[in-house]
């Protein structure tokens, strides 16, 4: 297997408010979503989309870019559990290890969409996570969102990690690990390949204020990985090989974002595979901006991902200012 993804995956419910207000700082950031408390709030739809979540959206991206991929993680014993397993069949996503449990439902989030952004209701039920016996080492694992009772799995990967160096880690934290902190996982990052997060994730697991990004991307080398992947909304993404730093902007969208819902996730699992297919640092940063592209003009996560011939085309067809720089 080229690509085995593990995390929690997940129905979402996409819920398009009809009636909000959105307030920011000056700057348009720190924005807060507002409705009428006690009252009856219309939407516009509601769409529920299946097999989704950081590692999943990593799985179904790795696939349709052409390599070999698997998944870890687990169901409930359910409809939405059942919908999941048909979906990633569909995809081509290998799922003989997604456990099916029989007494924890499927995790189910619900996504409030407004005007292209979105805040997202997560609950992640309290599922178990463990190495298969029979796995067999994949050339890359990637790494993502788990919920929190899956804290010792850390350690157990790390340490199977530590006995199969033929297996490359890309790791893509979430919410819950990025709470578990920096010392608790230190074992994991010692040995990641590719480590890729947000500006404002970075500053979290760094445990730092507004900080400026070339610092960050040092700082994030000395925890242990190889490669540094950080975006940062529209002003692009960067990454370091621990020598060359480089910056490239966002892939100038067709028509405004209809939904952001997995853009970085579209964005990092492009870059980790375009580097399992072997490019170089700088193409690999040209992929990534590329899928996120395609993924905020359809609702949910995984509609929009291309395939690798599609991804070139976009390349081929890119304005002459869509470029890597050093930075």
């Amino acid at each position: 297997m080229d690509f085995v993804a593990i995390g929690d995956t997940t129905v979402d419910e996409f819920i398009t408010l009809k009636e909000a207000q959105v307030h920011c700082d000056v700057n348009h950031q720190d924005c807060t979503i507002s409705m009428r408390w006690g009252d009856k709030i219309p939407y516009e739809s509601a769409l529920l989309v299946p097999a989704v979540g950081n590692a999943a959206n990593a799985a179904v991206a790795a696939a349709r870019l052409g390599l070999s991929s698997g998944f870890i993680s687990n169901v409930g014993k359910d409809r939405n559990g059942d919908e999941i397993l048909a979906t990633f069949t569909r995809e081509g996503v290998d799922t003989k290890h997604v456990v099916v449990n029989n007494n924890i439902p499927t995790n189910h989030h619900y996504v409030l969409s407004y005007d292209a952004e979105r805040t997202i209701l997560i609950r992640h039920e309290a599922y178990s996570y463990r190495i298969p016996a029979e796995f067999e080492p994949p050339k890359w694992v990637y790494l993502s969102s788990t919920g929190e009772r899956a804290e010792a799995f850390h350690i157990e990967l790390a340490e199977w990690l530590q006995e199969h160096p033929e297996t490359k880690l890309a790791f893509q934290p979430g919410t819950f690990q990025i709470k578990m902190g920096r010392e608790k996982l230190k074992d994991l990052y010692a040995i990641t390949e590719i480590f890729a997060c947000n500006k404002e994730e970075a500053e979290s697991i760094l445990e730092l204020g507004e900080t400026d990004m070339k610092e960050l991307l040092q700082k994030m080398h000395a925890l242990g990985p190889k490669v540094v992947l950080i975006t940062d909304g529209p002003n692009g993404a960067y990454a370091s090989d621990g020598t060359a730093v480089l910056k490239v902007p966002m892939y100038p969208d067709p028509k405004p974002p209809f939904e952001r819902t997995g853009a970085g996730d579209a964005m990092t699992a492009t870059f980790v595979v375009a580097i399992a297919l072997g490019k170089s640092l700088p193409d690999a940063l040209l992929w990534g901006p590329v899928n996120a592209m395609s993924v905020v003009q359809h609702t949910g996560a995984q509609e929009g991902l291309l395939t690798r011939g599609a991804l070139e085309t976009h390349l081929a067809d890119a304005p002459a200012e869509y470029r890597v720089e050093p930075f």
